[in-house]
């Protein structure tokens, strides 16, 4: 059972920058691919990016490409969202969710992961 943390989140301004972490509580952590979701009030759960278990890949929502930066310290069971050039769109409470060996292709979907934190609100003010 992985109990994931997420932490970080606030409220910043247009073009600010924000690191988020998800912190995980399995020894094995370093086996696990993790994704990063978001939801905004009124609208469903996004994908917003992912880095895998094995080769660390990395892979990101259209609309986050070239801000956000997923990385990851298996010695600190910790994975970070790095988010940069904020802008108000991206207002929403971040989770993190794990999956065990997952190398597939459907990254992007909810029902790959197994485990998900409670998230953290991020507001960006205009």
């Amino acid at each position: 059972q992985v109990q994931l943390v997420e932490s970080g989140g606030g409220l910043v301004q247009t073009g600010d920058s924000l690191r988020l972490s998800c912190a995980a509580s399995e020894r094995t952590f370093s086996s696990y691919t993790i994704g990063w979701f978001r939801q905004a009030p009124g609208k469903e759960r996004e994908f917003v990016g992912v880095i895998t278990w094995d080769v660390l890949r990395t892979y990101y929502a259209d609309s986050v490409k070239g801000r956000f930066t997923i990385s990851r310290d298996n010695a600190k069971n910790t994975v970070y969202l790095q988010m940069n050039s904020l802008k108000p769109e991206d207002t929403a409470v971040y989770y993190c969710a794990a999956e065990m060996y997952y190398s597939g292709s459907n990254y992007a979907r909810e029902d790959r992961y197994t485990y998900w934190g409670q998230g953290t609100q991020v507001t960006v003010s205009s």
